[in-house]
């Protein structure tokens, strides 16, 4: 997962995109205005940044040109605003932005934005260091390898990880109790079993239970489901 600065001056917008960007297994920092967008960008070094374009104190695109100029562009940027003109989209991805998000962000479109700003930034094919078999003329990839400790004690033997089953598909209830109690357990069990089954994301079981996410996500608090768990099976079967 990613390391994602939002940089917004509404904190209504900042709380919304942490909510969803958490839930998708990022880390997520939060930026209020420039001064401490630039802070940040220097103690977390983001993978990507969510940029406001209207600030208080310094706009989203001075702040872009600000990085840009100084070789602090290293990161996507998706710049965002609900009354930017095409003409400052355009000066803002001439600048490097990345992409733009108008306001108000829908969550398909923001998964979607990050998803492809964060694909700029994986290595590709070129960046895999090469050798030259001896007599051929050839350049072939030279596979990138990590001394672990489970290759050090299996002599590069890969040992199977081991599988958590988590929650079952086929489970028994308890019926002689309350209609309520029976419901709320029943309800537990099932989005349990989806929030392990899609890894922990908010996303995919709301689409999957057709509930809206924010109900969801109230739902889910009132039954005492842990929203961490899917994400541990996941990625201690990583």
């Amino acid at each position: 997962m990613a390391n994602i600065l939002v940089v917004d001056d509404e904190l209504g917008i900042r709380d919304l995109l942490s909510e969803i960007l958490n839930d998708e297994g990022h880390t997520v920092e939060l930026a209020e205005n420039a001064a401490q967008a630039r802070a940040a960008r220097q103690r977390m070094r983001p993978d990507l940044v969510l940029l406001d374009i209207w600030m208080p104190d310094t706009d989203g695109v001075t702040l872009l040109k600000e990085w840009s100029s100084s070789g602090l562009l290293s990161m996507p940027v998706v710049m965002m605003s609900g009354h930017a003109t095409i003409e400052t989209a355009v000066e803002a991805t001439k600048i490097g932005a990345h992409s733009f998000l108008e306001k108000p962000i829908t969550m398909q479109k923001l998964l979607k934005a990050v998803e492809a700003g964060l694909a700029r930034n994986t290595p590709s094919l070129a960046a895999v260091p090469t050798a030259r078999k001896p007599g051929m003329g050839v350049v072939v990839p030279m596979p990138v390898q990590e001394l672990t400790v489970e290759a050090a004690m299996t002599g590069g033997q890969t040992v199977p990880p081991v599988v958590d089953m988590g929650p079952q598909a086929r489970q028994v209830f308890e019926l002689d109790k309350p209609l309520r109690d029976a419901r709320d357990e029943f309800e537990k069990c099932y989005f349990e079993f989806h929030l392990a089954k899609e890894g922990g994301s908010m996303t995919r079981v709301a689409e999957k239970t057709g509930l809206e996410r924010t109900h969801l996500y109230r739902k889910l608090k009132q039954l005492g489901v842990d929203l961490s768990r899917g994400k541990r099976n996941t990625s201690s079967a990583a």
